[in-house]
This record gives C-alpha cells, sequence and structure tokens, in this order.
C-alpha cells in the first residue's frame, strides 16, 4: 500500500519493542553516506547485515571507494548492535544486459532505474531467503532523488518471487536524510554526486557544464 512508511514503520518498530523481539534483516545498501542513518535507525530494532550489490557502479575505482568506505563506516560507527556485511558481486556485464541494454537514453527516474531497483533488490531478497534473514531492506529511500514508491513496490515484487519479508522504508522521512548528512559530516565521508551508473554520471556531467556556460553568461 502506498504512502506513509514511515507511520507504519514506527508502528512495527514499538510492536518489535513491546514482544521483545529482535528480527534479522539484510538491508541492501547503495553507499556508506546513505547507510549511516539507515544503520543508526535499524540497528536499534534489528540484528543488521549490510550487504553491498552494486553492480551498477561506474567506473572501477568508484566502486571500489565505495566499499571501503562502506566498510571503514560499519568498523567505526557504534551503533546499538553489531552490524556485519557482506559484499556481493561485482556484476557489471549482468547490469548491462540485464537492465540498460535498450534503456541507456531513458531519463534518470525512468524505466531503466526502475530495472536497476530490480536487479539490486532481487538479488538482496534472494540472498536473504537463502541465508535465512527474517526480512530486507534497501537504503535507497534515503535519497530525495528517488521514487519511494516505485523502490517499495519492486521491493515487495521481490519478497513474493523469493518468498522473504520486505521492510517498507521512507528513510529520508523525519528528517533522515539530514541525519544522514549529518553523520557523513562527522566521519568525513566522500558523498558522491551522482547516483553511480555511467549514465546518472553523463547526465551530472551535463548539467555541470549547463551551470558553468550559464554563470559565464551571467558574468
Amino acid at each position: 500500500m502506498k504512502g506513509q512508511y514511515s507511520k507504519r514503520l514506527d508502528e512495527f518498530v514499538k510492536k518489535l519493542k513491546v514482544e521483545g523481539r529482535v528480527p534479522s534483516i539484510l538491508l541492501h545498501s547503495c553507499c556508506a553516506p546513505c547507510s549511516s542513518y539507515c544503520i543508526e535507525f535499524l540497528a536499534e530494532y534489528f540484528d543488521v547485515t549490510v550487504f553491498y550489490y552494486n553492480p551498477n557502479i561506474y567506473p572501477d575505482e568508484e566502486y571500489l571507494m565505495r566499499v571501503r568506505q562502506q566498510q571503514d563506516f560499519i568498523n567505526r560507527f557504534p551503533a546499538a548492535r553489531p552490524v556485519s556485511f557482506i559484499e556481493g558481486d561485482f556484476e557489471k556485464d549482468r547490469f548491462y544486459d540485464e537492465v540498460a541494454r535498450g534503456y541507456e537514453d531513458c531519463p534518470e527516474r525512468g524505466e531503466r532505474c526502475e530495472r536497476c531497483f530490480f536487479l539490486r533488490l532481487s538479488e538482496t531478497a534472494k540472498r536473504a531467503a537463502a541465508d535465512g534473514f527474517e526480512y530486507f531492506a534497501t537504503t535507497l529511500t534515503i535519497s530525495p532523488q528517488k521514487d519511494v514508491d516505485v523502490l517499495n513496490e519492486v521491493g515487495q515484487r521481490c519478497a513474493r518471487l523469493y518468498g522473504v519479508s520486505y521492510l517498507e522504508t521512507e528513510f529520508r522521512k523525519k528528517g533522515g536524510y539530514l541525519r544522514s548528512c549529518e553523520i557523513s559530516r562527522e566521519y568525513d565521508m566522500y558523498r558522491q554526486d551522482y547516483c553511480g551508473c555511467v549514465y546518472s554520471k553523463q547526465e551530472r556531467d551535463r548539467q555541470r557544464q549547463e551551470n558553468e556556460k550559464e554563470s559565464g553568461r551571467k558574468q
């Protein structure tokens, strides 16, 4: 059901607290900055394992930088409960074959992005089911740039596909996004200025060039 994700999540974790239950959750993470508040919140109520599966990241150096920062943040951050880490395979060819081919010219937030969400969340759901996690979720709902309804719909579709429960979220609400920025500054984290794939980088570069031209015209 669309909307009120944050309210329903609050009600759910209050119920967990009353019951004294601490379920396991596999948290798909796109990067350390986005994961920061998500980990802080979830570790209060769940046994969290971060799953870093992002075959969309371009170039390779960017991927390596992000995964190292993710591991470093988990090791340094004093979460309410210990947080584990799993790195998925960096399947670049799979991203281009299953997501990007034929959708290269799609704008950001278009169908290519939804296909990318499905690739990453289906792999998370598959891993969660295989390893016996009770839930899975994603940090992607913390981004103001992402369509949270699409993300949660994709998550539920993947849950049905693999028979594991998906935790609907909207981490950006109730100051979540601002808190992630605060933690990022506190831990001196690199915050990328594009989502991750080569197409988002190209769009970012075009916007930057247009802004520079516009700035030059005003001088």
